[in-house]
């Protein structure tokens, strides 16, 4: 790749396009070399076809041999004959059987993909790894008839069941008609047969009447040697002995009539009650068919309000059918098969692959603006801000969010990920083969299982472990349990190459050894200014060398470059001079990592110190958030005109008060800096070499205290201007008076 002429670089999402574009051959098997030939295997991960030749202008079957032939593609292994560096540059990539979510944009905080589409990281997880489903689509045209044909069903289901109960209530009044219109026949026929029973009861009492008349009528007068009896009744009509007269006619005429009105009241009080019988018959019937179409309406009533009840359910739930609502699987089943033509719903990656293919960004950021402008709710508007901003960066950016879907997996040069043979014939390999491997061998099963038909569970459960293995590849530390290589330690994936201290940006980008550079251990410097640091002397002379020796040449202590090193060797005096005069045209940049916020790296004018740590200001540690518990910084020397002016107009620790973040002061004192501030301006009522000396002015006590001929608690007389009398009076003018007080007094108000 061309390195010269880059002015910026920006990391974005890569469309499957641009995978293709990068590589130069698709992986198809997951073997790395022939373990007897040591040469890589054709279509695997280390193929020279797709990466490159192992032999610098060697193709793999050995028919081009010489640099003469660059360029050409061989026609019988397929490589290209170059130089073999190339396997460092070469990607390769991998055609995914089915989408896969990228872990970054998944599993991370925040999850980019769940913040687009507004789903909990719980439900994103759940419908990845194949645990619910989640609906993708909903057809509001066929959502529209599937309720119109709802309606129409319910409908027809009422006037078939009214009709059915109809016909109900129409049978049980045609059979209580018919069984009433049978009991009046009865009734009918028994009236009618009423005079025909009273004449056969009264038939045999009246010729057993006429016949004793009429014995009676032939023995008139003559006495009856028996008596004569009425059987009907058993009354004695004519004792014997007695003779025959009109009177026993009356009373056998009486008792014949007596007999017959007592039978005919007989027959007819049966009758009456036959009668009545028959009317309580009719009666039932009429109640009980009466009941029976009670029953059979309050049925139509209780149909149709249940019916009602199903519509309503039924109703409400299609019209709850929206995009991304989440589905159980015994919910999706009956969903499926009552609405399977209104809506689709799916698990894992090729469901958001499919919402987010469709999904309008343009759309959904004007709505995002306006809830930001219109909702009251402060959750909901700090929300839809955060949404708003991955979406505007997607719509600047022009990346698609289809795009953090994967269906092309790009496979990284093989000399990135190399496999070294060590002695006693064993391999050294990197885990992301392994990793690369278990991808490659999940991917071909799931195509494998697709071609056959297989199950839909088997088919699911393949895809799943298809994801794992590629979040495994990407990050191997975040989803769940980490994989391993035979139970031992974590492999380590793409992102475990990059993050953290030994990462490549760490370890190897940032972490180089610069020239112009030195470390050391940082100790407190008391006497410091908070613009200067301690820079020891034997660290300084290395640093500022080349200055040094260019003052050495231009003040003739040498006659050249050769001659300056050789008076530096020799440690003359006038070194140190010369290196006094260097320090002070430029300042030194002290850093402590990590360099967390702007204020991790400082610009200080140096003071020459004895020892080997650098000493610093203690009021400036807070800024570097560091302590001296031993504690390294690294200094390094601005070198161009403008570092030197960045330097000091910019990043001098003087000009660095406040924290960028916040505005806060980041520099006040406290603890020991107070306590500092108290022992220097104390008086400890001792006596001291050097008492009672007398000073003009402050700069000659600060003079005679760096030349070490007071101390901080000596007693001095200073002469100085003032607005205050003995008495602690304002005076109206300031005059001058002598004051007696202690040397760290002068110091801390100066």
């Amino acid at each position: 790749m061309e390195t010269k002429g880059l002015t910026a670089l920006r990391i974005s999402l890569a469309s499957p396009e641009t995978i293709r574009s990068w590589s130069y051959g698709e992986v198809l098997k997951p073997e790395t070399i022939n373990y007897r030939r040591l040469r890589p295997e054709k279509d695997g991960l280390f193929c020279e076809a797709i990466f490159g030749p192992t032999r610098d202008y060697q193709c793999y079957c050995g028919k081009y041999k010489n640099p003469r032939y660059k360029g050409i593609v061989c026609d019988k292994c397929g490589v290209e004959v170059t130089r073999s560096s190339v396997r460092r540059e070469r990607m390769g990539h991998i055609e995914l059987a089915t989408p896969v979510a990228h872990i970054w944009y998944t599993r991370r905080i925040p999850s980019y993909l769940g913040l687009l589409l507004d789903i909990s990281r719980r439900n994103l997880d759940r419908v990845l790894y194949f645990a619910q489903y989640i609906v993708t689509y909903v057809d509001e045209d066929a959502r529209q008839k599937a309720l119109k044909r709802l309606e129409d069903e319910i409908s027809i289901s009422e006037r078939e069941q009214a009709n059915e109960i109809n016909e109900k209530i129409k049978q049980v009044k045609l059979d209580r008609d018919r069984r009433i219109a049978e009991l009046n026949q009865q009734k009918t026929e028994l009236q009618s047969r009423s005079d025909e029973l009273i004449a056969m009861k009264l038939e045999p009492v009246m010729r057993e009447g006429q016949r004793l008349e009429a014995l009676l009528q032939e023995k008139m007068g003559q006495v009856m040697p028996k008596p004569l009896i009425f059987e009907a009744t058993g009354v004695t009509i004519v004792e014997a002995g007695e003779a025959v007269n009109a009177h026993h006619i009356a009373t056998i005429q009486r008792a014949v009539k007596e007999r017959l009105d007592e039978l005919e009241a007989e027959v007819r009080n049966q009758l009456q009650l036959e009668m009545e019988q028959i009317a309580m018959e009719v009666q039932k019937v009429r109640a009980e068919a009466d009941e029976q179409m009670e029953m059979l309406r309050n049925q139509l009533e209780d149909q149709s309000v249940i019916s009602q009840g199903q519509n309503t359910r039924l109703r409400d739930e299609l019209q709850e059918l929206h995009p991304f609502t989440f589905l159980t699987e015994s919910r999706y089943r009956e969903l499926k098969q009552r609405w399977g033509q209104v809506f689709r719903a799916d698990m894992g990656a090729e469901a958001f692959y499919d919402i987010l293919r469709r999904l309008d960004l343009d759309k959904l950021a004007s709505e995002l603006w306006h809830e930001v402008r219109t909702s009251k709710s402060k959750q909901k508007r700090k929300k839809a801000t955060i949404r708003l901003k991955v979406v505007e960066s997607f719509r600047r950016s022009g990346n698609r969010p289809e795009w953090m879907i994967l269906t092309v997996l790009p496979v990284i040069p093989p000399d990135l990920r190399p496999m070294v043979q060590l002695d006693g014939g064993r391999f050294a390999t990197s885990d992301l083969n392994d990793l690369y491997r278990r991808v490659i061998n999940r991917n071909n099963r799931l195509k494998r299982l697709l071609e056959l038909g297989a199950p839909d569970v088997i088919v699911r459960n393949e895809k799943r472990m298809l994801q794992e293995a590629v979040d495994s590849l990407f990050d191997n530390s975040q989803r769940g349990k980490a994989l391993s290589r035979r139970g031992r330690r974590e492999l380590k994936s793409l992102s475990d190459m990059l993050k953290g201290k030994k990462g490549r940006f760490r370890r190897n980008l940032l972490g180089k050894r610069v020239d112009y550079s030195g470390r050391s251990v940082i100790v407190v410097g008391p006497k410091l200014k908070l613009h200067q640091c301690g820079l020891p002397k034997t660290m300084a002379l290395e640093l500022y060398r080349p200055f040094v020796i260019s003052k050495l040449v231009a003040h003739n202590y040498a006659a050249n470059v050769k001659g300056a090193r050789r008076f530096i060797e020799r440690n003359r005096p006038e070194v140190w001079e010369v290196l006094e005069e260097a320090i002070k045209e430029r300042p030194v940049l002290l850093n402590r990592a990590p360099t967390l916020h702007r204020l991790g790296i400082q610009a200080f004018e140096p003071v020459l110190i004895e020892g080997s740590a650098i000493q610093l200001h203690p009021l400036v540690t807070t800024a570097f958030n560091a302590d001296f518990d031993g504690d390294q910084m690294a200094v390094h020397v601005p070198l161009s005109e403008r570092a030197v002016w960045e330097a000091r107009n910019l990043m001098l620790s003087s000009r660095n008060l406040l924290k960028p973040a916040d505005g806060e002061p980041i520099i006040s004192p406290s603890k020991d800096m107070v306590l500092g501030v108290y022992y220097l301006t104390m008086d400890d009522h001792l006596n001291h070499p050097n008492d009672g000396r007398y000073f003009a002015s402050m700069d000659e006590v600060e003079l005679a205290y760096q030349l070490g001929q007071v101390g901080v608690h000596t007693h001095i007389n200073l002469m100085t201007e003032t607005w205050y009398d003995e008495n602690d009076k304002r005076l109206p003018a300031p005059e001058k008076r002598i004051f007696k007080t202690t040397v760290g007094r002068v110091l801390f108000n100066r």
